[in-house]
C-alpha cells in the first residue's frame, strides 16, 4: 500500500529568495528594447516570473528575474525563451533565438559564502558538553567531488541550478541523538541521488538541517524541498519531524551584484 505523503504544497509556508539569470542567443542580429519588455512584465509575472534586470546586445538577450518557489529552471527557460520570441516576432520579421539557452540561479551570497556558511554552522554553536559539539561535527560534511560552479547540460541549455534549503525541526525541538542525526544526513544523500541532486555541503544540527545543492533542472524548489521533507520524514518513523515549510535560496559564482554591473553568461 502506497504511504500518502505528510507534507503536501499547497500547506507549506515558505521563505525563499529564488532568482536567475537567461541568456538566448539570436539567430540574427537583433535589438530588444526596454518598451517591449514592459509589456511583457505582467505577461511573466502571470508565470511566476518578475523581471528584474535586462541588457541585449545584438547577438544576444540577459534577462534577470526573481521567482516563485513553484518554478523550475526548464520552466523559466521555456517562458524567458517562448514569450519574447512571440513578441518579437510579432513586432516583425524576427529570425528566432538558437536552440541553446543558458540559466543560471544567483543570489546576494555566493557559493563560496554559502558552502562556508553551511561548513561553519558547529564551530557558531555554543554547548555545554564540548563531546557533543565533537559529535556534532561528524554530521558536517563537505563534498569536494561536487563543484557546483559547473552546470548540467541538456540538448537545450546549460543550468547552473544552485540551492540553498534549510529545513527545521518541528517547534525546533532539538535532539542530541547521534544515531538519529546520522540517519537524517545518510538520508539526505540518499534523497539527493534518488532525485538526480547533488549535495556539495550539508550540516544537520540539533533542529534544523542546512543543504548547499545542485539541482535538477527539471525541478522546482518546491518539488525539491518536498521531497527532503517527505522522505525524511518516511525514514524517521512517517512522524511530522519537520515544521511545514523550509526556506530556499538561488546562489551562483558571483553574487546580484554582478547581474546589475552587467557581467557576461559562460
Amino acid at each position: 500500500m502506497a504511504i500518502s505523503p505528510l507534507y503536501q504544497a499547497a500547506d507549506l509556508k515558505l521563505a525563499y529568495q529564488l532568482r536567475y539569470s537567461w541568456t538566448g542567443w539570436t539567430r540574427e542580429p537583433t535589438r530588444v528594447d526596454s518598451a517591449l519588455l514592459e509589456k511583457l512584465k505582467p505577461l511573466w509575472e502571470q508565470d511566476g516570473l518578475r523581471l528584474l534586470e535586462h541588457r541585449s546586445s545584438a547577438e544576444y538577450v540577459q534577462l534577470a528575474f526573481s521567482t516563485t518557489p513553484d518554478i523550475s529552471p526548464v520552466l523559466l527557460a521555456s517562458r524567458a525563451k517562448g514569450r519574447l520570441q512571440h513578441a518579437l516576432r510579432a513586432e516583425g520579421d524576427f529570425a528566432g533565438f538558437s536552440r541553446m539557452v543558458s540559466v543560471r540561479s544567483v543570489g546576494e551570497n555566493t557559493r563560496r559564502q554559502v558552502e562556508q556558511y553551511i561548513a561553519s554552522q558547529v564551530a557558531h554553536g555554543q554547548y555545554v558538553d564540548a563531546r557533543f559539539r565533537e559529535e556534532l561535527a561528524g554530521f558536517t560534511v563537505r563534498c569536494p567531488e561536487v563543484d557546483l560552479s559547473r552546470p548540467s547540460e541538456s540538448s537545450h541549455g546549460r543550468y547552473w541550478y544552485n540551492l540553498h534549503l534549510v529545513l527545521v525541526a518541528a517547534e525546533r525541538c532539538r535532539t542530541a541523538d547521534g544515531r538519529r542525526l546520522a540517519k537524517i544526513r545518510d538520508g539526505c544523500f540518499r534523497i539527493a541521488e534518488k532525485r538526480n541532486h547533488a549535495i556539495s555541503a550539508l550540516s544537520v544540527m540539533p533542529d534544523h538541517v542546512h543543504l548547499a545543492m545542485r539541482g535538477d533542472f527539471r525541478a522546482s524548489p518546491v518539488e525539491i524541498g518536498l521531497g527532503f521533507l517527505n522522505n525524511l520524514a518516511y525514514l524517521l518513523g512517517q512522524a511530522r519531524n519537520w515544521t511545514n515549510g523550509f526556506y530556499a535560496g538561488t546562489f551562483s559564482e558571483y553574487d546580484m551584484g554582478a547581474i546589475r554591473t552587467g557581467a557576461d553568461e559562460e
